[in-house]
């Protein structure tokens, strides 16, 4: 029983991560063609870093994947501490209207949000869809995720440490700096860290609410990927999986540490 789980498991692994391997390994073949491999070369690479249009593409991933998990993660806090201190069918509403954008599929959202662009540019005619719309978008669908990574921080914490801030002087913004802020930060990093993930990810709601000239990475390979498959798109690919991996990495060790250094 215990083999048979070992190759379950190692048969889910591979099924999941060979696609990548052989993806990474392609990266590095001289030739355009996916069937033969005729020698290993930095090419692809090197005509990676040097197409104009997939460094504008990433300037603008990770520009609005920086800025709309920031924003989002002023709103979202805000929005969880005033939801926190909800009770009854209040508080169910607004958490109601919270999942919303996590559950409701991707193409509904952004279908309703191009809409939304449209309808609110008749009255503005020097507006259109860009890079503006694309970043209100993210925002719109990563507060949700704030939210949801914040709450738990706030019912885990004594809610007597604030009113007891506030009882010895501390006016209502500094009781939240220095009393309920460093409580939930960590609920507001990972949220912020999920947002930001999201938002590299997200084609659906990209693909509807951009305008002519801006697109990210993920609307981008697809309009590669529509005239043939590209090499430079497995070295786009494999650079993205490096920096997540790496990223995780990070955020794994970072938590290892703070375990260790609480337990002495």
């Amino acid at each position: 029983m215990r083999r048979l789980k070992q190759f379950y498991l190692g048969f889910m692994l591979a099924f999941m991560y060979a696609p990548i391997a052989l993806l990474i390994v392609y990266s590095f073949n001289a030739s355009k063609s996916r069937a033969n491999w005729t020698g290993f070369t930095f090419d692809w690479y090197i005509a990676l870093i040097n197409d104009p249009e997939i460094s504008k593409a990433l300037y603008n991933t990770l520009t609005i994947a920086v800025l709309s998990s920031a924003i989002s993660a002023v709103i979202g806090t805000a929005a969880a501490v005033g939801a926190d201190a909800m009770r009854g069918i209040k508080k169910s509403l607004i958490m109601a209207v919270t999942n919303i954008p996590v559950v409701n599929p991707d193409i509904v959202t952004g279908v309703s949000l191009m809409i939304l662009y449209i309808a609110v540019f008749r009255f503005f005619p020097g507006l259109k869809l860009g890079y503006g719309t694309l970043l209100l978008s993210h925002v719109a669908f990563n507060t949700s995720y704030i939210i949801l990574s914040v709450l738990p921080k706030l019912r885990q914490m004594d809610d007597n440490l604030y009113e007891a801030a506030l009882d010895l002087g501390a006016t209502p913004a500094a009781g939240f700096f220095k009393v309920i802020l460093p409580e939930i930060l960590p609920g507001i990093v990972t949220g912020a860290l999920l947002a930001f993930t999201m938002s590299l990810d997200d084609f659906v709601v990209s693909f509807f609410t951009t305008g002519s000239g801006v697109s990210n990475l993920s609307i981008l390979i697809y309009s590669m990927a529509r005239r043939g498959v590209n090499p430079k798109i497995n070295a786009l690919s494999t650079i993205m999986f490096v920096v997540v991996l790496l990223l995780l990495y990070i955020i794994n060790r970072t938590d290892t540490t703070k375990k260790k250094l609480k337990n002495l």
